[in-house]
């Protein structure tokens, strides 16, 4: 109903956590509003009872129900007047709409912009600034920043504030170890940073304008406000020979703002979004060292929520069910891969102590999980994997200072070769069977699966002998061995029900699986 009767009046449905509507008496929908986080949009009235009063009462009830919050709306120029009888102030505008906020959020935001203005060196060069999205931070911000502070006595970098492939605290992080030794004050940043994330495009006509009206209202907000509070004499961005938008970006800054724009020309070969899609060697290339933390949680993160989406996995948590376990669901694994990659990041300061390190990082996994063990296998394989590529050394050889921890299945299980075993050989099983394996599935839709049965058919897998003991521990593996010779999905399936009703999980195998996604990403 919303969907149609925002359509009726020319404008589209956009995701919302709430829409309140007011209806006839017929039950036709004449007006309707909706928000998503602080952001009230997705706002019409029917054109038949217009002047009746209608959107200031269903603005006022959203208003009422999120008191004390700080709410915004993107608007047509012509309701600003509307919005502004509600006690909303204008913030920024451009010719196809405005943007206004019923509370003070940018007003101490450019307060506390002024308190750091305050701490700033005071000298003849001025007041320089970059507003970095740093997705991740690369070499080529590094340059930006040094070639900006040839110019300026003090400069102040602001980071794009949203959620990315990497979160907004991962790239503010990254700025402020990637900047270490340089003479830069990084602030917090905030939440009026107007991008394609941010920027609701229903009530514009034609989507084509959408990237120029977001361009120029984030614009205008930074010469209004941001430019005043930190007194700022210049601002500084990057040259843009590829990506069309940004370069228009860049030509509309030199057009609009009250302070002069410099362009410094870009770090040949170097780009955030190459890095994005490269492989661990190539993207640590074109990264300074501080980066390199963030990459490695990331691929380690992928390579976990990989073996995670695979469905069919005998006796494992999969986006079709818990297999065989009563403990553990699609939503908590999850959670802990995720807090496997904040971790990492967090407590990678504690190394040389691979110890501490891996203990740190359980703890944060329980602590994601409620204290159920999730990762714990999946932590130590895949943090000594990481480990190896951050500094650079063999994984037998960081694995020969580590001691078997108490209570862990290998621990139990006596002369199997467990993972710290399989550590300390350096995982020859893994770059000698498990990946050329894999990699000589590339395109096959059931590629996972495979290598799963390829790893069980061959490992000591812990996990099973402590659920089931090693004589069918054994059995297993020749099972394995041969659903893969005659690989079905029907005899899978069929396995997957049995090894799910007789509580046999290969745990083991689904981390070896994880690692093998991972050493993928990171050999060449």
């Amino acid at each position: 109903m919303a969907e149609a009767f925002l359509s009726s009046c020319g404008i589209r449905l956009e995701a919302v956590d709430e829409w309140y509507g007011i209806q006839a008496d017929d039950g036709s929908l004449i007006a309707g509003a909706g928000i998503q986080g602080s952001t009230i949009k997705c706002v019409a009235v029917a054109d038949s009872h217009r002047g009746e009063g209608l959107l200031p009462k269903l603005i006022s009830h959203i208003i009422s129900l999120h008191q004390g919050e700080n709410l915004r709306v993107f608007t047509k120029p012509e309701y600003r007047a509307l919005f502004e009888d509600l006690g909303f102030r204008l913030l920024a505008e451009a010719p196809e709409a405005v943007l206004l906020e019923n509370g003070r959020g940018l007003e101490r935001y450019c307060s506390g912009l002024l308190d750091v203005w305050d701490t700033l060196p005071q000298t003849q060069s001025g007041t320089g600034v970059i507003v970095m999205n740093a997705n991740p931070f690369t070499l080529g911000h590094r340059y930006l920043v040094e070639k900006a502070l040839e110019k300026v006595g003090a400069l102040v970098i602001i980071p794009v504030k949203e959620e990315q492939e990497f979160s907004y605290e991962e790239r503010r992080e990254m700025i402020v170890k990637g900047c270490e030794g340089l003479p830069v004050t990084v602030v917090e940043g905030s939440d009026y940073s107007i991008s394609a994330l941010t920027f609701p495009t229903y009530f514009l006509k034609d989507l084509s304008q959408a990237a120029e009206t977001q361009m120029r209202l984030d614009l205008d907000l930074f010469g209004r406000h941001i430019v005043p509070a930190l007194k700022a004499d210049v601002r500084f961005v990057g040259t843009e020979p590829e990506d069309r938008l940004t370069a228009r970006y860049n030509a509309l800054m030199k057009e609009m703002l009250p302070i002069p724009v410099v362009e410094i020309e870009r770090l040949h070969g170097v780009s955030a979004s190459r890095v994005r899609s490269a492989k661990y060697q190539e993207a640590a290339a074109m990264t300074p060292a501080s980066t390199h933390p963030y990459l490695l949680a990331r691929l380690m993160e992928k390579a976990l929520l990989a073996e995670l989406d695979t469905p069919l996995k005998p006796g494992l948590v999969g986006p079709d069910g818990c297999g065989a376990h009563s403990d553990m669901d699609y939503v908590l694994m999850r959670r802990g891969a995720e807090a496997v990659r904040r971790s990492f990041t967090a407590h990678i300061g504690l190394l040389p102590d691979l110890a501490a390190l891996g203990k740190a990082m359980e703890a944060d996994a329980l602590a994601a999980t409620g204290g159920v063990n999730t990762h714990r296998g999946a932590i130590f394989a895949l943090g000594l994997m990481a480990v190896s590529a951050l500094k650079k050394r063999e994984i037998a050889e960081l694995s020969a200072t580590l001691k078997q921890p108490e209570g862990t299945h290998g621990a139990a299980a006596g002369e199997v070769k467990g993972a710290l075993k399989m550590a300390r050989g350096g995982y020859r099983e893994l770059f000698e069977d498990w990946l050329p394996f894999y990699r000589s599935l590339e395109g096959d839709p059931y590629r996972m699966q495979k290598t799963l049965l390829r790893i069980m058919s061959g490992l000591d897998d812990t996990c099973v002998i402590h659920r089931v003991g090693p004589a069918m521990a054994d059995s297993i593996k020749l099972e394995s061995r041969n659903l893969l010779k005659d690989f079905s999905v029907e005899r899978l399936q069929e396995t997957a029900h049995r090894y799910n009703a007789g509580r046999v999980s290969p745990g083991g195998s689904a981390d070896m699986l994880a690692l093998t996604v991972l050493a993928d990403t990171l050999l060449t």
